[in-house]
């Protein structure tokens, strides 16, 4: 009898045993299953990311003595990581431009992504020899130059091109004077003064609906500012506006303003 409790006992312990053995074993089986799942979904997520270019071009600029650039630009952004691999490259060099490209690896083309938000980065372009007095255009679109430009930063080129026209008392100056001034389209511009440094220029902007013949019952209105215009060596630049008549006016801003260029100037009529 005693024998026999004894046995009984030693089975027992060994049922105990593996009992939890087997408890261990069902705890690892549900930890490898878990694994595996985390590894399978790792090439899904990999799979969103998609090469593309910056939303935008903020700037230019040169470093290492003019061998490299810093380009600024706008790129997705969000909660999770929405950018990888961003890179800049010299693409080719041809007719006094450099081509660069700058590109990166995005999941913002992915719904799903939360890549809803921007944010500003720099990439780094090495030129291999100084820029000089070349260009640079930058993925195919934007065009920079360091003619008229403030070192280090670029000139980015507009409407008017990339060599800025002289100053001068010609129409296609005064153009070039009224793009570059924020006033709304299709404005225009009549000459008050000029001379090699100033500018004076009455500036109308019609508002209202478009009409056609006068007897259609059609009105409109106008808008008209005076601006004062320094010349620089990018072009005429604004500086300031004032429709008082003669000088008194605008010598309480500007008393550098030669008055032959204000004494006979009438006050302005706004419309």
């Amino acid at each position: 009898m005693g024998g026999t409790g004894s046995g009984g006992t030693g089975m027992g312990q060994w049922g105990i045993r593996m009992v939890v053995l087997g408890t261990a074993l069902a705890f690892l089986v549900g930890c490898g299953s878990k694994t595996v799942e985390t590894v399978e979904e790792a090439p899904a997520a990999d799979s969103a990311w998609t090469l593309a270019a910056p939303i935008r071009i903020d700037g230019v600029r040169t470093a290492d003595g003019g061998r490299s650039l810093v380009v600024d630009a706008e790129v997705p952004d969000g909660p999770r990581d929405c950018v990888r691999g961003l890179r800049g490259a010299l693409d080719t060099v041809e007719h006094g431009t450099m081509y660069v490209r700058v590109t990166f690896e995005t999941r913002s083309l992915n719904r799903d992504s939360g890549c809803t938000g921007t944010r500003r980065v720099e990439a780094a372009v090495k030129l291999g020899e100084p820029l000089n007095s070349r260009k640079v255009m930058v993925n195919s679109q934007d065009v920079y130059t360091t003619a008229g430009a403030t070192p280090p930063a670029l000139r980015r080129c507009g409407e008017n091109g990339c060599d800025p026209t002289p100053p001068r008392c010609a129409s296609a100056s005064y153009q070039q004077a009224v793009n570059d001034t924020d006033i709304p389209e299709h404005t225009s511009w009549e000459e008050r003064g000029c001379d090699d440094t100033w500018l004076v220029l009455d500036l109308s902007t019609r508002m209202g609906p478009v009409c056609g013949d006068a007897g259609d019952g059609c009105s409109s209105s106008g808008v008209s500012q005076r601006w004062f215009y320094r010349a620089e060596a990018s072009g005429w630049r604004p500086v300031t506006t004032n429709g008082d008549a003669g000088c008194a006016g605008i010598h309480k801003v500007l008393p550098e303003l030669p008055a032959r260029l204000c004494a006979s100037l009438p006050r302005l009529d706004r419309g």
